[in-house]
Formats: C-alpha cells, structure tokens, sequence
C-alpha cells in the first residue's frame, strides 16, 4: 500500500493507538478539571476519538457526536457543520486536527456554531515530543498517527488567537514515545516530566470564546482651559488716598 493511501487512514478508535488507553485516561482526568467551569446546553464532539471521551460528568445537558463515518449521532463533514450559529456551548476534538485537509476550517466552522464564552478544548500530537520519533523511521511514517500532519501547539494557539479566542490553558501529556506499550519502568518518563514539561507527546489546549464590541469609541479631546486675566480694579494695592482731600 503507498504512502498516498495511508495518508487517509484515521484512527476510529482509541485501539487504534498504541497506548491509546493511556491516551485516553490521561484526557479525560484533565478534563475532568474544567467540567466544573463548563456549563450550557450542547456539547459538541467532533471526530470518532472524541466521541469515544466520557463527558458525563460535564453541567451541559445535551452531548452528541459528529463526524463523516458510520455510529456519529450526526454524521457530515467537519468542514460543514449542519448547525446554527451561536447553538453550541463546547467543543471538544480530539486528535483530529492531524487528518485534516484544512484544520483551520474546522477551526472557523467550530467558531461559527459556538456560543460567546463558550469553550474549546483540542488535543494533539506534539511534534516536540519523544512521539517524533516516529516520523523519522520508514517504517512507522505510514502508520497511526505518524500517517497525519503534527502541529505545534504554538500555531493551534496563533489560529485560536485569529479568531479571537483566549487561550486559558497549555499542557502537555504521556511522556511517552508511543512505538511500544509502556514498560512497568517509567522512570525516564517522569524524568521528562519534571525536567522537560514542554515534551509530552500531547498537548492539551483550551481556549475560550471572546466577542468584543466593536462601537467606535471617540478621541479623547483635551479639556481647553480659558485664560483668566486678574481685573486691573481688583486688588486694593493701587488704592491711594490724598490728604488734602481730608477736612482738616
């Protein structure tokens, strides 16, 4: 099979992963963090892992899936999301953005649908990572996720600050190279933590809608004083009497 057609393959689920247990309950404990914060009234998932993401402890009632394959609650293109604008209270997409012919699309459809000070949170792979690795041997470059574009989390929050979101939180995850499963030694894992936190194989982004008013405000004009002049009359220092006025 070529490298072309490998390029299409997603993971659909988080088996499809090495490590992808791991993946998973390391997302949702940090996520796990925010759903006190989060509140509305529809959570949307985009992409087949997200779907696979427990939220049920998140305050938003209505929680429904997306994507173009088969099992979706709603199945369309990410691109072009079937939903009105401004309904949407949270999104989540996890891992998605790697397989994405224009990610930045999906970032505006995204955009589009939520709601003013609702929430982003997009999971990634971080190409300054020990998973980097694989992108350099032949024979793991045809294979998820190595198959899909890694970005670095410093473009995702350039496109998130174009659209005008505020970047509430970046970090990073699994200190681990994802070729094997982990060793029951991970001594070298919590070294990378402690000592490079910046390299975890995934990074874990949240950002929050912000919509500023866009009424001109007015120059500030400075106040012009008036001049006052002292009345020539007005201090008594001028004010002589002549004694030959006097009765004597």
């Amino acid at each position: 099979m070529d490298i072309a057609s490998n390029e299409q393959i997603k993971p659909m689920q988080w088996q499809d992963l090495c490590c992808g247990s791991l993946i998973e309950k390391e997302i949702e404990a940090n996520l796990a963090l925010w759903w006190p914060r989060i509140f509305g009234y529809h959570f949307l998932k985009l992409g087949p892992l997200s779907s696979d993401i427990n939220t049920l402890h998140c305050q938003i009632n209505h929680h429904f899936s997306l994507y173009e394959e088969e099992g979706a609650d709603v199945q369309a293109s990410h691109q072009h999301l079937p939903l009105q604008n401004n309904s949407i209270d949270a999104v989540l997409m996890a891992n998605l953005l790697e397989y994405e012919q224009d990610p930045y699309r999906v970032l505006r459809e995204s955009d589009r649908v939520l709601v003013s000070g609702g929430y982003i949170f997009i999971i990634g792979f971080n190409p300054v990572s020990p998973t980097f690795i694989g992108k350099l041997l032949p024979k793991y470059q045809t294979r998820i996720p190595w198959n899909g574009q890694f970005f670095m989390p410093s473009r995702v929050k350039d496109w998130m600050g174009l659209l005008g979101y505020q970047v509430l939180a970046d970090e990073r995850m699994v200190y681990h190279h994802l070729l094997s499963e982990p060793s029951k030694s991970i001594y070298w894992q919590k070294l990378l933590a402690k000592w490079l936190p910046s390299t975890g194989s995934l990074y874990f982004i949240v950002a929050r809608k912000l919509d500023c008013p866009l009424t001109p405000t007015r120059e500030k004009q400075s106040v012009k004083t008036k001049g006052w002049a002292t009345a020539p009359t007005a201090g008594r220092a001028g004010f002589k009497i002549n004694p030959n006025n006097i009765d004597k």
